[in-house]
């Protein structure tokens, strides 16, 4: 794990690995489920107010859609912790991770959808003005910066490189 007197990497084994990326995957999934699950919460409320059935047909489409969507993203943000609740003691630590990651990484896609729509259907309602795909668009380029790009991007810049 050496080269050239330095250390290269963590001397660790393929549970210590999987115990340490469990974690951290488990953390990531805290923040993104509080999201999505106060987000969900709140799209369904939304049918029960009285101006829903005064909503253009389009755009109760949307929030039909915002709904699933939501849905979605909820099931696959909470999916990693009933995975690991089921596999627990099975000694499969390691493919679960990748598992989990993978939900995670679903449900990641998942939220910004729904964010997204929400985002349209709120803005339609709210101002029924021309410019709002303009908005939404920028939010979800934002979104896909902050989400994708960055982390991306500092992958590949660091990724690999010695810290002289």
């Amino acid at each position: 794990m050496t080269q050239e007197g330095r250390r290269t990497g963590r001397d660790e084994t393929q549970e210590e690995r999987a115990d340490r990326m469990w974690g951290e995957l488990i953390q990531e999934v805290r923040v993104a489920q509080t999201g999505v699950q106060i987000l969900f919460g709140f799209l369904l409320t939304v049918v029960f107010q009285p101006k829903y059935a005064t909503l253009a047909p389009t755009d109760q489409l949307i929030y039909i859609v915002t709904v699933v969507l939501g849905a979605c993203a909820t099931g696959a943000l909470i999916g990693p912790v009933s995975l690991h609740r089921l596999v627990s003691g099975r000694r499969v630590k390691p493919q679960a991770v990748r598992i989990a990651s993978r939900l995670t990484f679903v449900g990641l896609v998942l939220l910004l959808a729904t964010m997204t729509s929400s985002l349209l259907l709120i803005l339609r309602v709210a101002t029924h003005n021309g410019y709002v795909p303009y908005l939404v668009t920028a939010v979800v380029v934002w979104y896909l910066v902050c989400w994708y790009g960055l982390p991306l991007w500092a992958r590949r810049r660091h990724t690999g490189r010695s810290d002289d």
